[in-house]
């Protein structure tokens, strides 16, 4: 395996080119862009890349022909879709002939990376072609749903800490996770909520059965009815094939539904008549399928105010808070600090294959003095980035996490060093690079394109678009 994850992005915008280099170079990846699909055939064939990020829309040949090529050739290489035209029939192909993830135009960056990182823990789908070699243990993809009950997935599933909090809910687990009652957990956003819910299904009468996670909020709003209940060719518009929906897929294991509060409304009803009644039926079928399947549902809302604002049905949340447990921040389990980034260090030295690493006293006590806004998941990002940084040295130190090349080094910094905040979509990104080399260059436009590898032409087009969309005058 190499040191650092390899990204192959695909798009015939060259002006993205730049930009996607920057931005994922400073989160340890390693990273190749290429114009076309062709192209990247051809780089495919002479290195081997853990995920491909590729436009829709491309001259030579479209994003789902090379999401074929792939799916045949390399069935280890993840692949992610993004369109600018996002409607149901590319969703549903996209997902169903293997894509890891389907992204909409627009998307803020930090969005993009999460997704990225993300989709490098999502087991791929198993519909290899026959004899293709595969390693590891085979689970099925579709969309954001994930499954499976591989010992691999037992074993990684482990919550770290001893905090009094942490504790208590260590100790309400095994009681929790030996009936059938429907779980729903509440905690800000990468405090590890999944990880809690695998450790459910884990220690049920149901490891040994299928293990499902459906991503509510990362799926399309038109395509959440379809994988939660599935439905039959020339239902709607766009489905070109029967689908098996998640909770058929989840028959006599766990399914679980990260982010539920983000289903709408209509479709929380439906939802909550499969909870009353054990059964679906496909979007377009006359048939009803009964099914014995456990929810467990995670939000990182507030449930109180989201249910007083109409958000969220407050009889489907009485129906799966059976048992409600709560995640606490890691700014109020501080003393799991330690044992956390202990934790961090010795997984990544095994991934990247580096010698066993410890921190410095000086960097433990600048992340002791850290508030942690992105919970346990900005921390183990932190410690992941210091583990690349420091090589070979057995030590990680400050300047190893905390380097003013990245957009997180200190406590408050919110800006790149390319002048974009977290926050800013593609679009504002590539807005600000070319204005930025404009401004550089005394507004000439050759040697503005110049600068970013791109042509006049382009520069004059976009320009024409800022324009017409109020951002120049």
């Amino acid at each position: 395996m190499s040191q650092s994850p390899r990204l192959l992005f695909v798009d015939d915008e060259h002006l993205l080119h730049n930009l996607f280099e920057r931005l994922f170079s400073r989160h340890g990846f390693e990273v190749t862009c290429t114009s076309s699909a062709v192209q990247a055939m051809d780089i495919l064939a002479d290195k081997a890349f853990d995920i491909v990020v590729t436009d829709f829309m491309m001259p030579d040949m479209d994003g789902f022909s090379l999401l074929s090529h792939i799916r045949e050739r390399y069935p280890r290489t993840r692949v992610i879709m993004v369109t600018a035209h996002a409607n149901v029939q590319h969703a549903v192909r996209m997902m169903q002939h293997g894509a890891i993830d389907y992204i909409p135009k627009p998307f803020t960056a930090a969005e993009l990376v999460e997704r990225v990182q993300k989709s490098l823990n999502t087991p791929l789908p198993e519909d290899a072609p026959a004899g293709t070699p595969t390693s590891g243990p085979k689970k099925t993809v579709a969309g954001s749903a994930e499954e499976g009950h591989t010992a691999e997935s037992s074993a990684d599933a482990m919550y770290v800490g001893q905090s009094e909090s942490i504790r208590r809910l260590k100790d309400m687990l095994p009681r929790v996770a030996k009936n059938r009652a429907p779980v729903f957990i509440q905690g800000a956003s990468g405090t590890g909520k999944e990880i809690l819910a695998r450790l459910i299904h884990n220690q049920s009468d149901r490891a040994s059965g299928p293990y499902l996670t459906l991503n509510c909020a990362n799926l399309p709003r038109d395509l959440v009815e379809s994988h939660l209940f599935g439905h039959r060719k020339g239902a709607f518009t766009g489905a070109v094939e029967d689908m098996t929906g998640a909770f058929e897929r989840a028959d006599g294991g766990t399914l679980l539904l990260d982010e539920i509060t983000e289903i709408d409304l209509p479709i929380q009803a439906k939802l909550l008549r499969v909870l009353q009644e054990q059964e679906v039926q496909k979007i377009g079928a006359a048939d009803i399928k009964k099914v014995d399947v456990r929810v467990v549902a995670t939000s990182n809302r507030n449930l109180s105010q989201a249910i007083t604002d109409g958000l969220f049905r407050e009889d489907l949340y009485h129906r799966l808070s059976v048992f409600p447990l709560t995640v606490p921040p890691l700014s109020e389990r501080m003393d799991d600090v330690p044992l956390l980034t202990r934790h961090f260090a010795g997984k990544y030295c095994r991934l990247y294959g580096l010698p066993a690493k410890e921190l410095s006293d000086s960097l433990l006590q600048r992340l002791l003095a850290h508030d942690w806004p992105g919970n346990v998941r900005e921390l183990e990002n932190m410690i992941q980035r210091g583990v690349l940084l420091s090589a070979d040295r057995p030590i990680v130190d400050i300047d190893d996490v905390y380097d003013s090349f990245f957009s997180d080094a200190g406590t408050t910094a919110t800006g790149h060093s390319d002048g974009s905040a977290i926050h800013d979509t593609i679009e504002d990104m590539e807005r600000h690079m070319i204005l930025d080399a404009l401004e550089e260059s005394g507004q000439n436009q050759q040697k503005a394109a110049d600068k970013l590898g791109i042509s006049a032409r382009t520069i004059r087009n976009k320009l024409k678009k800022y324009r017409e969309e109020g951002y120049l005058t």
